[in-house]
């Protein structure tokens, strides 16, 4: 039987250009792709673009 490691994620994992720079969607991009290339796989995701400002929420898992 397969056994699955599960990791919560959310907007303020993603790393941005400074303390007053907001996250683009460039960023988050580029951390779920850095995720993705450790092994880990998108399964659930709530995400919001609002107001120029982006905000997600999301579920990953990977193989143990």
């Amino acid at each position: 039987m397969q056994k699955y490691q599960y990791k919560v994620i959310d907007t303020r994992d993603v790393e941005t250009g400074g303390i007053f720079k907001g996250r683009k969607r460039e960023d988050v991009e580029t951390y779920l792709n850095k995720l993705g290339a450790d092994g880990w796989e998108l399964v659930n995701v709530d995400f919001r673009e609002l107001e120029g400002g982006l905000e997600f929420a999301g579920i990953m898992k990977k193989l143990r």
